[in-house]
C-alpha cells in the first residue's frame, strides 16, 4: 500500500512520518505549519514553492496547524511527519517535562535542522528597568498561558533567582502585551520569536523602547541547566530608536522529521534545502542566515539518519 508522508511545521522545528493505513500518492508530505498569519506558515510556504519542483518524486503539501505542541501531538498520533518547532518545546515533548509534564514523552521524531533564531526579546518602555533583576515588583508579561514563552521566562527569571512571585506575572499574547506596554499597564514583556517582530515594530514606533540584556555570567548559568539555549544579538537598528546591540539568548525554529521517514526522503529535502538557500532567502528572509554549521547548535534530541548523512558530507560532526 501505498504510503503518505505528512509534513507538520511547529513552533521552530521540522518532523517526518508515514501514514501506511491512507491509500495515497507515496510522494506527497503533508507539511503542517502554524496559523496562516505566522511565521512557520510563511516559510512552510517558502518551501514548499522553492523546493517542490526540486524535490523529484516528492511534494511538500502545505497545511496549516496549531504550532509546536500540537504538531508535536499531530506527529505522535501518525497524522504529521514533516514540522516546524521550537526547539525547547521538542526537549520538552521528548522528555515529558514542562509543557508535557506528566504525559508520556513523544520519542518518535528526529531532528533534521535548526532553520532560525526564535530570539528571546525581553522589551520594555520603563528606563528604570535595566537588568532582569530590576523585574522583581514589576508586572511583566510572560506569553500565553501554559505557552512555550511563559516557560522561557521562568527559566530566564530563575537563572537571575528569580521567580513569578517576584513579579506580577500577566498571560497575553504578543500584540496584547505591546499594547499593555503602550499604555503604561505592562512594564516589561517577554516576546520570543523571529527578527523583526511586527508587535515590537508597531510599539517602537509609537514609543521610546528599550530591551533587557542577559550578561555572560547569567547566560552561562542558563545553559548549564537548559542546553537549548544559545547566545543571540537583536542588532541595532531591528527596531525604531533602538541604536545599540542587545545581548539575550535563543532558542531555535527547527525543521523534525518522524523517525519512520525514509532515510532517502530526509537527505534529498535536506541538500535541496541548503543547495537553495538564495532562492528560500528571496521569498522569506529567515533563510538568510541558515548555515549547516549553525543548523546543528542547540538540538536536544538526536539527528535523523538522512540528516547525518548530510552533515557528515558538509564535514559536520554530529555529537
Amino acid at each position: 500500500m501505498n504510503k503518505k508522508i505528512v509534513a507538520s511545521f511547529i513552533t521552530g522545528t521540522i518532523i517526518l512520518s508515514s501514514l501506511g493505513a491512507m491509500n495515497v500518492m507515496a510522494d506527497e508530505l503533508c507539511f503542517v505549519t502554524g496559523g496562516p498569519m505566522g511565521a512557520y506558515y510563511a516559510v512552510g510556504g517558502a518551501m514548499t514553492e522553492v523546493l517542490n519542483p526540486l524535490l523529484g518524486e516528492t511534494e511538500l503539501i502545505l497545511e496549516s496547524s496549531g504550532a509546536s505542541r500540537a504538531n508535536l501531538e499531530m506527529i505522535e498520533e501518525g497524522d504529521a511527519q514533516l514540522a516546524t518547532v521550537q526547539n525547547d518545546v521538542m526537549y520538552y515533548a521528548y522528555t515529558g517535562t514542562s509543557l508535557f509534564d506528566g504525559e508520556e514523552p513523544i520519542t518518535n521524531f528526529s531532528a533534521v535542522a535548526g532553520l532560525y533564531d526564535e530570539t528571546i526579546q525581553i522589551v520594555t518602555c520603563d528606563e528604570s528597568i535595566q537588568s532582569v533583576a530590576d523585574l522583581a515588583g514589576k508586572t511583566v508579561s510572560v506569553g500565553d498561558n501554559g505557552s512555550g514563552v511563559e516557560f522561557n521566562a521562568k527559566q530566564i527569571l530563575e537563572a537571575y533567582g528569580l521567580s513569578f512571585d517576584d513579579i506580577t506575572p500577566v498571560n497575553s499574547s504578543f500584540g496584547e502585551s505591546a499594547y499593555g506596554m503602550e499604555k503604561g499597564t505592562i512594564d516589561a514583556a517577554f516576546i520570543v520569536s523571529g527578527l523583526p517582530t511586527t508587535a515590537i515594530e508597531e510599539l517602537a514606533d509609537s514609543v521610546q523602547i528599550g530591551f533587557v540584556q542577559l550578561d555572560e555570567e547569567h547566560i552561562a548559568t542558563l545553559q548549564s541547566e537548559y542546553d537549548f539555549y544559545t547566545e543571540a544579538i537583536i542588532p541595532a537598528g531591528t527596531y525604531t530608536g533602538v541604536d545599540e546591540d542587545a545581548v539575550t539568548v535563543s532558542v531555535r525554529a527547527t525543521l523534525v522529521a518522524a523517525n519512520d521517514v525514509s532515510e532517502d526522503v530526509v537527505y534529498n529535502l535536506l541538500k535541496a534545502l541548503f543547495e537553495n538557500k538564495d532562492s528560500l532567502a528571496e521569498k522569506d528572509a529567515k533563510f538568510e542566515s541558515m548555515t549547516a554549521e549553525e543548523a546543528v547548535e542547540g538540538m536536544s534530541v538526536s539527528f535523523h539518519p538522512g540528516a547525518k548523512k548530510y552533515y557528515e558530507e558538509q564535514g559536520i560532526t554530529i555529537e
